[in-house]
């Protein structure tokens, strides 16, 4: 099993500097797949990890969309070359962006493919769509809402028309923020290809098992919404299998708390902290899975 991180420069733990807290979920889905007898194989993406402040200048200005397949494609190569590995039977799991990457690689000019993939928390919209949706429930309600959105939106145009933006002095700071992250000449090309990508244009491509994995108390991306979109992307894939654990969050952590009264806020301060754990609905769902797509193979 490979495990691929989402969006940012986040870890192969599943941790990032943008947000406290060590107990990262991408080492906790490897640890739990390896007492079941799993070898697992998880990398610091470009630009995150121990290695990201001397690595960045190296790759500056060149990250692309092939450059993370190519990324995948190197830990695919690694891991196949272990000894006890199975190359007919290496999976991925991805999260969040992550997904992109993984069905980019499959349907890409490479040799070796995937048996099959765990999407956990992919979008079923445009990266740019569902950035858009997290921002209106954090500023709609405020008295300005409609003009903010809507600079915001020329603002987001303007970027993927490779014009110059304009950024309107009244955005809030997060918006504001995220504009400059976006324009940033070291995310270039990338973040304007990732912005504009709709994984369920690719995703119909691919034929082989796919378990699309998205928990009722994900925040970021909707159980309903983008459900829904992949399951008609994926339509014409009878492999394809949907799981929406309850209490599941973005990043598979078993959360009580009630989907209204999650803020971004309380996710980003708390996922990672010491006393969190795996939602074990979850984590039962991808074992099951893996193990009856292993005994049919």
């Amino acid at each position: 099993m490979i495990l691929l991180v989402g969006s940012g420069p986040t870890d192969r733990d599943w941790c990032s500097p943008l947000l406290p807290g060590s107990n990262g979920s991408g080492r906790l889905i490897a640890e739990r797949l390896a007492e079941n007898g799993f070898v697992t194989l998880r990398y610091d993406k470009a630009g995150s990890g121990v290695h990201a402040k001397e690595n960045i200048q190296k790759f500056a200005g060149r990250v692309n969309m092939q450059y993370f397949a190519d990324e995948l494609h190197g830990a695919f190569e690694k891991l196949s070359g272990e000894d006890g590995v199975n190359m007919d039977l290496i999976f991925a799991l991805t999260n969040s962006e992550g997904a992109i990457h993984a069905v980019n690689y499959q349907i890409g000019n490479f040799e070796k493919k995937f048996r099959g993939f765990i999407l956990t928390g992919p979008p079923g919209r445009s990266v740019g769509d569902v950035a858009r949706s997290q921002l209106l429930s954090q500023f709609g309600k405020l008295p300005n809402a409609d003009t903010i959105m809507k600079a915001y939106d020329i603002a987001i145009w303007e970027f993927l028309s490779e014009k110059p933006v304009t950024v309107n002095d009244d955005l809030p700071l997060l918006m504001k923020q995220l504009i400059s992250s976006l324009e940033t000449p070291i995310n270039l090309p990338f973040s304007r290809e990732l912005w504009a990508y709709n994984l369920g244009d690719h995703i119909s491509i691919v034929k082989d098992p796919i378990m699309v994995l998205i928990g009722k108390k994900d925040i970021q991306v909707s159980w309903n919404d983008d459900g829904n979109m992949l399951k008609k992307s994926l339509s014409e894939n009878m492999n394809t299998s949907f799981v929406f654990p309850e209490n599941a969050n973005h990043l598979l952590k078993h959360e009580e708390l009630p989907r209204e009264k999650l803020s971004a806020q309380y996710v980003s301060l708390n996922n990672n902290s010491s006393d969190r754990i795996l939602d074990e609905e979850a984590s039962n769902k991808i074992l099951s899975w893996l193990n009856e797509r292993i005994e049919n193979s």
